[in-house]
């Protein structure tokens, strides 16, 4: 499980650096930016969901020990 939260956290900052490459300064939220600014909100939602299930399970493993 532990490798499976990894590997989703990695997926989620992969998805916040290409769509950073896309982002348009000019105009951020107008075409194909706005998807990118919506795009790069879920993947740091993804992260921060992540590192909070593995907290948890840290917790959670201390509190049974």
């Amino acid at each position: 499980m532990k490798i499976l939260i990894y590997s989703i956290i990695l997926l989620a900052i992969v998805l916040i650096g290409y769509s950073s490459t896309i982002l348009d300064f000019n105009s951020l939220f107008e075409g194909d930016s706005s998807k990118a600014v919506m795009a790069i909100i879920a993947s740091l939602c993804v992260i921060v969901l992540m590192v909070i299930l593995l907290l948890s399970r840290k917790i959670s493993k201390k509190q049974n020990a």
